[in-house]
């Protein structure tokens, strides 16, 4: 096979060229359990016979509901493809509402899920989606059938002449999936993504990762956003071996056993990693504790390919023979790059982590653009610090005249699915409205300035952008979430939620006495510091920008919670009505 040309034809690809030992590997109670390129093939060919024996038919929905990733995920993915069938992954962490409504949106007819928690939410809500036929458990789940029964009906291989019917019908063009978009108000909207939305994407990324056969790569991320899906497939078409991460609480334990050379994160996870170093670099002394800062604020100015001149190549190399080479052994020893996504990354933490050689490749893009529209690139000089990278080869950008990004490629949805309306807002022609502002720089590199929907405007008539004020002050050790509000009111102010473990341990150091959370938003002290770093960060904004008042808040903003999307971007109308005595506080207002 020379060309892939839809989703199902990276396992025929990766089998033909690099027949790997190991394409998927998933930890089962303490054991690594590996499926080859051939056993990717075989038992996707295997579900595929199963399902159609099952009276699966081309244009069904089968949806897919998983905490975690693995092998049996993506053996289901291709299983259900070749049949013509479109997959539908549905977030786990959503209500069991939104599953009753994207389930009876798609119209899926069948449902596979890999554990009780999520088979009990769907089933109080069961009677609520009459066309769902049956539900089907990854694993062994009492209750319901197991995918196993599905395998075992496809063991008889004289229906394989019909798989292969089946795939020479499916065009390029065709619909693969519907990804319901995390909305951040209403109902989710479906994405309908073709096989070549998705396989153009894999295509033009791959040559912005350095990655060669053999490496391994670590994937934790939801496989259910299109961004780690999109990855995946790229891993399978370079024939890098991908192993699970068992959770997120597990990461550090399995970044060791694995050693992986690539990565994909969000910059929550980035920030997270970087508050534990610097934790422990507090608790050192003496020589040791300056040592480690010293490094830290050398890796603060750093600037890729050597731009910074002798001197400071002098010192950087100094800094990662002392410190930033534990850095790389705490995270396996092994990564050439992370590459990040999902939200803006602060550049300081890019910087920090380039020095120390653990390169962090920022892209940009949505579940509508499958998803990379841009991103950086470590070769041919195509990494700049504070932007998303240049365009992809097969993507083409154009900036509107209010500042948005409009994007057009293979690589544009087909439309939002039984939604023309919303299809026909979203499309210019042939280009797509990101709703991003941004602007492209005399290199060809893209900066995203702000979401379009919410930048404000206040009372004064002066616009504001949230998310630029955000991020900055988001790069304080005290702040671990914050909202900026003011659209109508006569100032910006925000909301915070502080990094609790952090003010904790700076409040022990100063003896102050406070047990939990809801003390420590009230405390004097901690206010007023937390106003230190407001004022700081400040200052880099124009004073009607400038967040005048802020409130802090108790709880910790989670998915679970409702404060953030499953992929953590902030649920505004949401953060906002759960905070109105807070909103009202600082504005004054009965």
């Amino acid at each position: 096979m020379d060309k892939v040309t839809r989703l199902f034809d990276f396992p025929q690809y990766q089998l033909e060229k690099f027949n790997l030992k190991t394409t998927f590997a998933t930890k089962y109670q303490d054991k690594w359990e590996i499926v080859s390129s051939q056993q990717y093939v075989d038992r996707a060919n295997q579900l595929s016979r199963g399902l159609i024996r099952l009276g699966v038919q081309p244009n069904d929905k089968i949806a897919i509901i998983a905490h975690n990733n693995s092998a049996d995920w993506h053996i289901a993915d291709i299983g259900i493809l070749q049949t013509g069938a479109q997959n539908v992954p549905i977030y786990p962490t959503i209500s069991a509402e939104d599953y009753a409504y994207i389930l009876n949106h798609s119209g899926a007819k069948y449902c596979i899920v890999s554990d009780s928690e999520i088979l009990e939410k769907l089933n109080s809500v069961r009677k609520e989606v009459p066309e769902l036929k049956e539900v089907y458990g990854l694993n062994d789940l009492k209750g319901v059938s197991s995918l196993s029964e599905v395998f075992k009906l496809g063991e008889d291989i004289s229906t394989q002449q019909e798989v292969e019917s089946r795939k020479n019908a499916v065009s390029a063009d065709d619909l693969a999936t519907l990804i319901y978009t995390s909305g951040t108000t209403g109902k989710p909207k479906a994405v309908m993504l073709s096989h070549n939305n998705i396989v153009s994407n894999v295509l033009g990324s791959e040559e912005r990762v350095p990655l060669v056969s053999g490496d391994k790569a670590l994937s934790f991320l939801p496989i259910c956003h299109i961004f780690e899906r999109m990855v995946v497939y790229l891993y399978q078409y370079c024939g890098i071996s991908i192993h699970f991460a068992e959770s997120i609480d597990k990461m550090s334990e399995n970044l060791k056993e694995v050693k992986p050379h690539v990565m994909t994160v969000v910059p929550r996870l980035i920030e997270k990693v970087f508050e534990k170093i610097n934790a422990k670099g507090s608790e050192l002394s003496g020589i040791k504790k300056k040592l480690f800062f010293w490094a830290i604020y050398v890796g603060e100015s750093f600037e890729p390919y050597g731009a910074k001149g002798p001197w400071y190549e002098f010192k950087l190399s100094i800094a990662r023979k002392l410190i930033f080479s534990k850095w790389q052994e705490g995270l396996g020893g092994n990564l050439k790059i992370l590459v990040s996504g999902s939200a803006a990354l602060q550049p300081r933490l890019a910087r920090i982590f380039g020095a120390a050689g653990i390169p962090v490749m920022e892209g940009y893009g949505l579940t509508e653009t499958s998803p990379v529209i841009a991103v950086n690139d470590q070769n041919n000089h195509g990494w700049k610090i504070g932007t998303v990278g240049r365009m992809l080869p097969n993507v083409e950008v154009k900036i509107a005249e209010d500042g948005e990004i409009l994007c057009k490629g293979p690589n544009i949805m087909l439309g939002y699915y039984k939604d023309e309306e919303k299809t026909k807002e979203a499309m210019e022609g042939d280009y797509f409205h990101t709703g991003d502002i941004g602007q492209i720089d005399d290199d060809g590199f893209l900066k995203i300035t702000d979401r379009k929907k919410e930048m404000f405007k206040t009372s004064g008539g002066k616009y504001v952008a949230p998310q630029m004020i955000e991020n900055q002050m988001k790069q304080s050790r005290f702040i671990e979430q914050i909202m900026v509000v003011g659209e109508g009111e006569k100032m910006p102010c925000a909301i915070i939620q502080p990094n609790f473990e952090f003010v904790k341990q700076w409040a022990q150091r100063r003896k102050l006495n406070i047990t939990d959370n809801k003390e420590l938003v009230k405390d004097p002290k901690v206010i007023t510091r937390i106003e230190k770093e407001v004022t700081k960060y400040n200052q880099q904004f124009g004073r009607w920008e400038q967040v005048k008042k802020f409130e802090l808040t108790s709880e910790e903003w989670s998915v679970e919670a409702g404060h953030l999307t499953p992929t953590l971007k902030l649920k505004r109308r949401v953060i906002k009505e759960k905070y109105m005595d807070l909103y009202n506080l600082m504005y004054k207002h009965e």
